[in-house]
């Protein structure tokens, strides 16, 4: 084995593993394909690179040297690292032309607002003729040298490695264009004094003289590509939150048992066999058996589900939930990459990077409309000194044609949709996370509800309240709400909501996993499992928990207490349908309680008592099914299951691995919103489209003028400012978006 195998995550298979790396600097789809192209010639290799995770999933023969792959990777024009490793979860990294992670999309937002402060004087010195003092033009190209040469670098460095490898993407686009309106404008505020081009000048917008310089186009350019960019690398590192998020809710340390005493230990130091205490209120530290005490245990950072689960000895508990009863003695029984939550881990990374690559509209055409657009302003020069114009009107026709292809709507259409309706969601309670969501939006027509904190409040509440015959209602309410209000146990916390101002209680005892006792109002009270108390209780129609009332050892009664539905979730089940999206109701909940909220809500399909691992497994058969899946959820047992998901719904009041593995999040935790939030993602995609269609009709419309020395780049200028404006103006529609 190499030695490089303490620092990534590998899944042996007889012969071969698995590595994971990172990769850095992609800025296209095209650069993916190209590195899993590369990586796949090695022998015995089998590569898939993701671009939207930034990873390559290699499978090599054991013994492989790993350096192999990353000088591999290098040769293509990348980098990539090898993960670090920590319980099977998430890491850090930085790099590449756009940058990746956290210091990519700091870096993107300095570039983007310093590139914005300099480009305003430029577009104000160019546009406004009262501004125009002598000498104006130099100081917009102080103004501007900066931004095209520091504010583009990542474009002008991405189209270099793209080059180097005779590919073109939307990088290709930017620095061209970005290049030609600055190297125009500074040979014309060079040269452009004297000669036949300054005689041609002299009707120029901005006054006598040659002053058609372009400085505003090269700057404001940049500046809008480079917030599209930054809103880019943010979505990018957002997506990697989800497995920081799920392992931040281990615990740090525990109180391991070592000689009769307890010893404070980094969790990592846990041993299988190790018995550790878990105090109330505590996090459990890792998988294992309970050999002492008996508890309730918070297991809803994990399925999701309100109601505590009752432990004693011999039950099995889970790392990173919550010991909210008596103390508990636990022996571990897996440690490390080997425990349920680095599975879960495992789960969200893998369904992340079994996404479908992003598809970019703009990269694709720019992969023959850039090289073919430089063919022609080649041809043009060409053609026009041989065919007996002058170089300078050679030069001329040539840099009007790279100017009218100069990418200034195409760098629009996309990041002001975007923000326009981004910006629109978030004053309705939707948070979109990157323009891939969008298409996914469009192409939906399954949509997957979890229970509870969906469709259901995920808060416990008293449903039934029956008094036994010859009691009064209001002695059951009061006793019930005496005797439970002492106790911290959710259930015990709806009883005692019974009441404005419960009795006090006395000689109060928790007997977990039974129920409470204490005296009340005189009576000796006890409430809890009807097998503990041993009365005859009849069944109710009542779905959910119900819990028995006894006083000096007679029947009181009983009080029924359930998750309930949220008035809106029926209203927004009928709206789902109506966009063509066919509700699926998935719980862990037992089939009678998964069976009555469907049929309150109107949902006919439900899959009831399933694990998390069922949840994901349920999201694939679906799309095995040829099934787009929108998958709605609030849990960390719903996050791979989300980020499998076409699209990924996280409801905001929910944990916040659910939200980080989501591709849109409903600030407000209301199911209607989600109604809200497909219809703005559909409005959004559809104004990106028709942003682009214009974007790319406009240069195919006006490359023809511009060869025929019809366009002077003054006016190229015009019309791609004109093109900019409709973009512009057609995002800010979204606006009014209700």
């Amino acid at each position: 084995m190499s030695t490089h195998d303490t620092d990534h995550d590998t899944d042996q298979v007889i012969g071969q593993e698995t590595v994971r790396l990172d990769v850095h600097g992609m800025s296209c789809t095209a650069c993916a394909a190209r590195i899993e192209k590369r990586l796949n010639r090695l022998d015995g290799v089998e590569a898939s690179v993701n671009y939207a995770t930034e990873k390559a999933t290699v499978r090599v023969p054991e013994g492989t040297d790993h350096q192999v792959l990353l000088d591999t990777v290098a040769a293509t024009g990348y980098s990539a690292t090898l993960p670090h490793q920590h319980h099977g979860g998430g890491h850090d990294h930085t790099g590449g032309p756009h940058g990746d992670g956290l210091h990519g999309a700091a870096s993107m937002r300095r570039r983007a607002l310093v590139s914005g402060v300099l480009s305003l004087p430029v577009l104000v010195l160019s546009m406004v003729p009262a501004t125009q003092l002598p000498g104006w033009q130099w100081l917009a190209l102080a103004l501007a040298t900066p931004v095209v040469t520091w504010g583009a670098w990542p474009f002008h460095r991405a189209a270099a490695t793209n080059l180097r490898h005779r590919a073109a993407t939307m990088d290709t686009l930017v620095s061209v264009g970005v290049g030609a309106a600055y190297l125009w404008s500074l040979w014309a505020l060079l040269l452009g004094g004297a000669g036949e081009i300054g005689m041609r000048m002299q009707w120029s917008f901005t006054g006598g003289g040659a002053h058609e310089i372009y400085l505003e186009v090269a700057t404001v350019v940049t500046t809008f590509v480079l917030l599209g960019h930054y809103l880019e690398a943010n979505a990018k590192r957002q997506s990697s939150a989800a497995l920081r998020a799920l392992l931040d809710l281990g615990a740090k340390d525990v109180a391991v048992l070592r000689d009769g005493r307890e010893t404070r230990v980094p969790v990592d130091d846990v041993r299988v066999g190790d018995h550790f205490v878990v105090r109330p209120g505590e996090t459990i530290a890792t998988d294992g058996e309970v050999v002492e005490g008996a508890s309730a245990v918070d297991e809803s950072m994990l399925t999701g589900e309100s109601v505590p689960v009752e432990v004693d000895e011999g039950r099995a508990v889970t790392g990173a939930t919550v010991n909210v009863g008596g103390r508990l003695v636990v022996r571990a029984t897996a440690v490390g990459a080997d425990t349920r939550l680095a599975q879960m881990a495992r789960l969200v990374e893998e369904a992340q990077e079994g996404k479908a690559e992003v598809q970019r509209l703009a990269d694709r055409v720019a992969a023959w409309f850039v090289p073919a657009v430089i063919a022609l302003a080649v041809v043009t020069f060409l053609g026009w000194a041989l065919l007996g114009g002058t170089v300078t009107q050679a030069f001329v026709a040539s840099v009007a044609v790279l100017i009218i292809a100069c990418p200034c709507a195409l760098g629009l259409a996309t990041p002001t949709a975007l923000m326009v309706g981004t910006g629109r969601g978030a004053q309705l309670g939707v948070l979109i996370k990157g323009p891939q969501v969008l298409e996914s939006t469009r192409r939906v027509d399954t949509v997957v509800l979890d229970k509870t904190g969906t469709v259901t409040t995920g808060e416990m509440r008293v449903v039934d309240v029956r008094p036994a015959p010859g009691v009064e209602v209001g002695r059951l309410r009061a006793l019930a709400a005496g005797v439970e209000h002492a106790s911290e146990h959710p259930v015990a916390r709806a009883v005692a909501a019974l009441v404005d101002q419960p009795l006090p209680v006395h000689d109060f005892v928790n007997h977990p996993g039974r129920g409470v006792s204490g005296v009340v109002d005189g009576s000796r009270v006890r409430a809890g499992r009807a097998s503990w108390l041993g009365h005859d209780v009849e069944p109710t129609d009542v779905v959910g928990t119900t819990i028995v009332v006894e006083a000096d050892g007679r029947l009181v009664g009983t009080v029924t207490v359930a998750d309930t539905v949220r008035p809106s979730s029926r209203q927004a089940v009928a709206d789902l349908r109506d966009l063509g999206l066919e509700p699926v109701l998935l719980t862990g909940d037992a089939r009678r309680v998964a069976d009555a909220v469907a049929a309150e809500v109107g949902i006919e399909h439900v899959e009831a008592e399933v694990t998390p691992d069922d949840k994901l497994r349920a999201v694939q058969r679906l799309q095995a099914e040829g099934r787009v899946v929108a998958m709605v959820g609030d849990g960390v047992n719903d996050a791979a299951a989300l980020a499998a998901a076409d699209l990924g719904i996280a409801m905001g009041t929910g944990t916040d691995v659910a939200i980080a593995a989501s591709d849109l999040t409903l600030v407000s935790g209301d199911l209607s919103a989600a109604v809200v939030a497909v219809r703005l993602s559909r409005a959004t995609l559809r104004t990106i489209r028709t942003n682009l269609v214009w974007a790319f009709g406009y240069n195919v419309a006006a490359l023809p003028l511009a060869v025929a020395g019809l366009l002077n780049p003054m006016i190229a200028g015009v019309a791609m400012a004109a093109s900019s404006v409709l973009v512009v103006t057609n995002s800010l529609r979204l606006r009014r978006f209700d």
